[in-house]
């Protein structure tokens, strides 16, 4: 927006002389005017000047043109952009690009040579702009007249008759420079740094009896001597405040004294850009593999909801070492999974945790895609999983994936935070206070603690997603910044990662002590055919597995076999299959299912009748409730899978018998939600796609036509009513010349409004016509329409 030649007598006619490019700016700096799309000019200026929408705009600016807001409001009337200038004493390429962005933004209006600022702006900032007081006229007015008298006196001034004039002669007298400096020369020190404390903001202070009468000859005390003469307005019996005036004078004439004109520069650490992207693609790598580890462990063992919402305590602590990783990283993976659709809370009774068909299909994508679906929900969700963990109001821990997670403003903190790393040369780690310093700078009005605690966590968390490798942006994260739709981002941060995964290995290294070592991370097929196998030791660079008798009957009981198992080890290993190794699965194998459990309560049988002795003579099998029926069966009265694992810590192996005699294979489905998980809202809008900016303001445009050209007689809500028939024949009428007609039509509710439309064609009781404030072709039941009117009517 640019100022024009006739001065706009509102901001609603500052936007109507707008080109189509500048509204399409104001809309995609502030979406949320276009929820939904105003009917005209007059509702778009009118729905900026609301204190919602203007308190967001303002909130997203950064500290220097929020300075530039407070030397707008500091200046008298009518100002231009050198007046600004000179306020602040600021280069004027900084102030014009300042003023350029709130004009954009439709906080700023009017002509270059009388800027203005929608009066919601004075609200909002309040009544100490840039931490200065009222002007000495308004807070003089307040006085009493003996009480101005007394400084009227301590100035050596003569009283006029009224009480107005008295306050425009002190007011002068403060205003003059020459009188104010002599004024602040005489001062004592005590008194000029008590001014000092003042000068910077807030500009109140509080003293006992600040409506005490003094006099400047008798005054003692500092505050005494300000009082006396004006220096220190009492606001009421304990409050005081230093005119803008004064201040501005002890400010050496400045608006702001401490001027940013640009973020801080952090300190950083400069690294290999090549080493960052490949400790980063290690990172997306293990978040792919960490996220299918543990929603492959809910799947066979979920773990309840708790009544309140979100993961216990004890499942948490589970995790850490399932994945390698502390508590907060363990609430990170199972947070993105949740952001990312991929579990959510079962439907059947006993509430419990599950993954969702969208895991399935997700595991099916390409890694680089599965890390680019994850990593994208993590950047846009309000669910802050640095907040688990932490203390509510009633002192209770906050679980994970609990209801309590939700922060509107985490979306846009996350961005600011890798936009600012984003910003460095390729390589370049900041360190966190420089990126918090920058941060404050960029949103001054939203600084504070919580917001700090959100961009420790993101950087954190970017470290642990891959997003970051040693504290550096990786150069395939860019893409995420780059503000394109959710579908095209994910597909462009696929395709950059795709070079910095790491390669899954297929192969393993079986040692003779009954491990094996995978020197990397493997293939998602063959880490889970492994996990069955064996137990894993440890997790890192490279993984340690551990094959034992209860691991390798683990997949018996899943129903591989003796001869799979050894196939399979021959397969991965790079060395030689161990004796020791080949000899623990056959005798694994020789033992698995000689004893057989069915359904008494339970039976045990087995045709070896000395395996039936032993259990018999074990005195740990007292509590088993044995009896001998024949010579190779056994009966007990406790269920069937409790005597199976009680056996087992005998030292047996049994497996459980089906009715018909065969062996019952232990491969459970998985279990998967059929509730899908809550994607949570986000508190800020992203910027609206081109499309819907360009339909956005053709609808503008037609809606000041269609109140520009609206009849005399079609006052809204009273377009004079017709007949059908005389309705009909006059839509026939506008077909046939192709004019453009006023038409009133009756919504369900009986509410009437009126349209501006060019008829296209009446068939079967429904008019199709151009309307002109939609911008689009609809349809109109013709006998809802009340009346017509020709545009010309007027």
């Amino acid at each position: 927006m640019t100022g024009n030649d006739s001065a706009p007598r509102s901001l609603a006619d500052d936007l109507r002389a707008c080109a189509d490019d500048e509204l399409a700016a104001l809309l995609r700096a502030r979406p949320d005017l276009l929820v939904p799309v105003p009917a005209d000019v007059s509702q778009l200026a009118s729905r900026a000047t609301t204190r919602a929408s203007a308190v967001r705009a303002l909130d997203r600016m950064d500290r220097f043109t929020l300075q530039v807001v407070d030397a707008l409001l500091i200046l008298s009337a009518p100002m231009s952009p050198a007046d600004v200038r000179g306020s602040l004493g600021a280069p004027a390429a900084a102030v014009d690009d300042a003023l350029a962005t709130l004009r954009t933004q439709a906080l700023l209006w009017g002509t270059d040579d009388d800027l203005r600022l929608p009066r919601i702006v004075h609200e909002i900032v309040g009544p100490h702009p840039a931490g200065l007081g009222p002007p000495a006229r308004q807070a003089l007015l307040a006085l009493s007249p003996s009480r101005l008298a007394s400084i009227m006196d301590g100035l050596g001034l003569t009283p006029a008759g009224d009480h107005a004039g008295n306050v425009d002669t002190v007011a002068g007298a403060l205003t003059d420079p020459a009188a104010l400096g002599a004024l602040l020369d005489g001062l004592t020190d005590d008194a000029r740094s008590a001014l000092a404390a003042l000068t910077p903001g807030p500009p109140t202070g509080r003293i006992d009896d600040a409506l005490r009468e003094v006099h400047r000859a008798t005054a003692r005390t500092p505050i005494d001597q300000l009082l006396a003469v004006g220096l220190l307005v009492p606001v009421d019996s304990t409050t005081v405040v230093l005119p803008r005036e004064v201040a501005l004078r002890l400010r050496g004439g400045r608006v702001h004294t401490d001027l940013q004109l640009a973020p801080p520069t952090p300190s950083v650490t400069e690294r290999s850009p090549d080493i960052v992207d490949r400790t980063a693609g290690a990172g997306a790598f293990d978040l792919t593999r960490k996220i299918e580890l543990l929603l492959d462990t809910w799947a066979a063992e979920p773990p309840p909801v708790l009544r309140t919402g979100g993961l216990g305590v004890r499942d948490l602590r589970r995790l850490p070492e399932l994945l390698d990783t502390d508590e907060a990283g363990a609430a990170l993976i199972a947070e993105v999974a949740y952001a990312a659709g991929l579990v959510a809370v079962g439907d059947n009774a006993d509430e419990v945790w599950l993954p969702t068909p969208e895991f399935d299909a997700w595991r099916r994508e390409d890694p680089s895609r599965r890390w680019a679906v994850l990593v994208q929900a993590w950047l846009t969700t309000s669910r802050v999983a640095g907040v688990a963990g932490t203390r509510d109001e009633k002192d209770r821990p906050i679980p994970p994936l609990g209801r309590d997670l939700e922060r509107p403003a985490a979306p846009e903190v996350r961005r600011l935070v890798l936009e600012e790393l984003s910003r460095l040369p390729a390589g370049w780690a900041p360190d966190l206070v420089g990126v918090l310093a920058a941060l404050r700078w960029r949103r001054p009005r939203r600084a504070g603690r919580f917001r700090d605690d959100l961009a420790r966590w993101t950087l954190r968390e970017a470290e642990q997603l891959g997003l970051t490798g040693m504290g550096a942006l990786a150069s395939f994260a860019r893409p995420l910044l780059e503000g394109r739709s959710g579908d095209r981002v994910v597909a462009a941060a696929a395709d950059a990662v795709r070079t910095s995964l790491p390669q899954p290995l297929d192969h393993v290294l079986l040692q003779a002590d009954l491990t094996a070592i995978a020197p990397g991370p493997l293939r998602a097929d063959l880490e889970r055919e492994l996990s069955l196998l064996s137990d894993v030791e440890s997790r890192g660079g490279a993984s340690v597995h551990r094959f034992t008798a209860g691991s390798l009957r683990r997949a018996l009981d899943a129903g591989r076999t003796a001869s799979d198992v050894h196939a399979f080890l021959a397969t991965i290993s790079r060395t030689p299959v161990p004796q020791p190794l080949t000899y623990l699965v056959d005798d694994v194998a020789r033992t698995h299912g000689q004893l057989r459990v069915g359904a008494a309560s339970a039976f045990v049988r087995c045709d070896d009748e000395a395996v039936l002795a032993a259990i018999m003579a074990d005195p740990r099998s007292a509590s088993l409730s044995l009896r001998r029926l024949a010579p190779t069966v056994l009966a007990s009265s406790i269920a069937a899978n409790t005597l199976v694992e009680r056996l087992r810590q005998l030292g047996f192996s049994p497996v459980p018998e089906a009715a018909d005699g065969s062996i019952v294979i232990g491969r459970a489905e998985p279990r998967r939600a059929t509730r899908f998980a809550p994607r949570s809202a986000l508190a800020e809008l992203s910027a609206p796609e081109e499309t819907l900016l360009g339909a956005a303001v053709r609808a503008l445009r037609a809606g000041d036509r269609s109140r520009a050209e609206r009849p005399a007689d079609g006052a809204r809500g009273r377009l004079g009513r017709t007949t059908a028939a005389t309705t009909l024949a006059d839509l026939r009428e506008a077909l046939e010349t192709g004019a453009t007609v006023w038409i009133g039509y009756v919504d369900q509710h009986g509410a009437t409004t009126e349209r501006l439309v060019d008829p296209a064609r009446i068939e079967g009781g429904w008019l199709s016509a151009f309307d002109h404030r939609s911008g689009e072709v609809r349809s109109f039941a013709v006998h809802r329409i009340s009346g017509v009117a020709p545009v010309d009517a007027a």
